[in-house]
C-alpha cells in the first residue's frame, strides 16, 4: 500500500507545522497530501498555499463538499490546481450530511446520489473542454432554465493540463460507494476496518459491473483515513483516539441522519453506536467518549507498539486498501513510516 499524508480541516485556525509536515511526506516517498473542509477553512487554498513548496507529491482534496460550490465552479478550481502543480491534482468531492448542506450551505440535501452523478458529468465536461457545456438534469442546468433567458452554453477559456482529472468520491453507504465505483477513479473511505472489506467488495464491484463503468478493482484507488499511532501503551493509544470516534459517532449528524454511526453499526458495534449518540447528544461528551471499547479503536486504527502494527497491517494489505492516508506532524509521520516500512 501506498501512504498518503492528510491534513484535515482547521479547528480554530491553521494548524502549526502543516507545512513542515508536507515537505517531510514528500521527503519520505508520501504519495500523496490531502486537505479537507468543513465550515471553517475551505479546501483548495491550504493545498495550493503548502502544494506550491513541493515538486512531486499528489495534491488532493478529501474533500471538497459539492453543495459549496457549483459544478462549474469546482471545476475551475481543478482545472486552475492541476496547472499550477503540473498534473499532481486528485479532486476529492462529498455529499457531507443535511446539517451542514442546509444549514451552512442553504442547498436543498435529498437525493444526494443523483446529485452527485449529475455533478461528476458537468466537471468532467468542464475539465475534458471538448464542446460547450450543456446539463439538462433534475438538480443543474446549464444554461439556467427560465432567468433572463440569456445564459449560453460556454467552454473553458483555460485548455486543460490533462484532459481528465482523477476524481475521487467519499462515501460511507453502500449505495453512494457503488457509486464512486461506477463513475469515479477511486473511493475515500472513512472508518475502514478489515473486517468490513467483504461488505465493501460487495458494494464496489456493484458498481465496477453497471454499463459504463470507469475501472475495476485493478486500476481503482482506495485512500483510507486510517489512524496510526504508535505506542507501548494500548490503551493509552485508544484513549487520544476515542474522542473524535466519539464526536463522529456521537455528534456529527443528527440522530436520525448519521452516517458514521451508521458504519460503526454495520460493522457489529450498533449498541455502542447508539449508546454514544445518546449520550454526546444529552451533552455527556466524556461518558460518550468512556462508552466505546477499544475494540472498537483497534479495528478502525492501527495503534500499540511498533511489532503489533506491523503485524495487523498484514490484514490490511488483503483489503481494497491502496493507500493509507496519515496524521499527524513531521516527527510523527517519520516514525510511523519508519514503523510501517
Amino acid at each position: 500500500m501506498k501512504l498518503g499524508y492528510h491534513l484535515g480541516y482547521w479547528s480554530s485556525g491553521p494548524p502549526e507545522g502543516a507545512l513542515d509536515a508536507v515537505l517531510r511526506a514528500e521527503e519520505l516517498g508520501f504519495d500523496s497530501v490531502w486537505t479537507a473542509e468543513g465550515y471553517g477553512s475551505d479546501a483548495f487554498t491550504p493545498l495550493a498555499w503548502w502544494g506550491a513548496s513541493t515538486s512531486r507529491i499528489k495534491l488532493g482534496t478529501n474533500i471538497v463538499q459539492m453543495s459549496a460550490r457549483t459544478p462549474t465552479a469546482t471545476a475551475m478550481h481543478a482545472l486552475t490546481l492541476d496547472h499550477l502543480s503540473g498534473g499532481r491534482f486528485v479532486l476529492g468531492l462529498g455529499a457531507s450530511g443535511p446539517q451542514v448542506v442546509e444549514g451552512w450551505y442553504g442547498q436543498p440535501y435529498p437525493k444526494p446520489l443523483a446529485r452527485t452523478r449529475e455533478y461528476v458529468d458537468i466537471v468532467r465536461k468542464v475539465i475534458a473542454r471538448e464542446a460547450p457545456v450543456t446539463h439538462d438534469g433534475q438538480h443543474f442546468q446549464l444554461p439556467l432554465q427560465g432567468g433572463t433567458g440569456l445564459g449560453k452554453p460556454l467552454k473553458s477559456t483555460v485548455h486543460p493540463f490533462r484532459k481528465e482529472v482523477p476524481i475521487f468520491l467519499a462515501a460511507e453507504g453502500p449505495k453512494n460507494v457503488a457509486l464512486s465505483a461506477e463513475i469515479c477513479d477511486g473511493w475515500l473511505p472513512l472508518f475502514f476496518s478489515p473486517k468490513s472489506d467483504a461488505f465493501y467488495r460487495t458494494a464496489l464491484q456493484e458498481g465496477f459491473s453497471r454499463p459504463g463503468a470507469r475501472h475495476g478493482f485493478d486500476d481503482f484507488e482506495v485512500a483510507a483515513s486510517v489512524p496510526v499511532l504508535v505506542h507501548d501503551d494500548v490503551e493509552e493509544a485508544a484513549s487520544w483516539i476515542k474522542p473524535s470516534l466519539a464526536l463522529y459517532i456521537g455528534g456529527m449528524g443528527a440522530k436520525s441522519v448519521n452516517f458514521h454511526h451508521d458504519v460503526f453499526a454495520r460493522m457489529g458495534y450498533e449498541d455502542v453506536a447508539d449508546k454514544v449518540q445518546e449520550l454526546y447528544l444529552a451533552g455527556r461528551k466524556d461518558e460518550a467518549t468512556a462508552a466505546i471499547p477499544t475494540s472498537l479503536v483497534e479495528d478502525t486504527s492501527l495503534i500499540g507498539p511498533a511489532e503489533k502494527i506491523r503485524d495487523e497491517l498484514a490484514a490490511w494489505d488483503e483489503t481494497v486498501v491502496t493507500t493509507l492516508l496519515l496524521r499527524g506532524d513531521a516527527a510523527t509521520l517519520t516514525r510511523v513510516a519508519e514503523t510501517l516500512a
